[in-house]
């Protein structure tokens, strides 16, 4: 309940230009990854809408809960959250892996999801940096 209740309040903290901003972000970011991960075939969303119930139903919720964390708790706390994403995906087959893709030649393909993991924790800290940022590009009074 204390986490529910944090993430309410982050959420009525935010301006909803600043959600505006997660929301989108984090929604091309999604649109970038999937179309790259299946041109390098590396992995790939099994349906087009995991994009929005991934990056914006998902992330954009655990990125807001933990923006006011440093950058290394930010991570630390988004290795959890990104560890357990990306066991369901493949554990439910809504992700598909490409055979033999690059990550699996070589880091193993017993590693695979761990890699994912590893790389995909940054989005919180990464994201909160740059959202923060193009928030006081844009919306900012000089």
């Amino acid at each position: 309940m204390i986490i529910i209740r944090k993430l309410i309040e982050n959420f009525k903290s935010l301006s909803g230009s600043k959600l505006l901003l997660y929301v989108i972000i984090y929604f091309l970011w999604g649109l970038g990854m999937n179309f790259f991960g299946q041109y390098a075939e590396i992995a790939k969303f099994t349906h087009w809408w995991q994009i929005i119930t991934c990056y914006i139903l998902y992330m954009v919720p655990v990125s807001v809960l933990l923006r006011d964390y440093s950058f290394f708790n930010q991570y630390c706390y988004g290795l959890l959250a990104m560890g357990l994403l990306e066991f369901a995906g493949y554990a439910l087959k809504t992700s598909y892996v490409y055979p033999d893709n690059i990550l699996v030649q070589y880091f193993g393909e017993y590693t695979f999801a761990l890699v994912m993991t590893l790389f995909f924790a940054l989005y919180f800290p990464l994201g909160n940096k740059l959202i923060d940022f193009l928030h006081k590009y844009l919306f900012q009074k000089k």
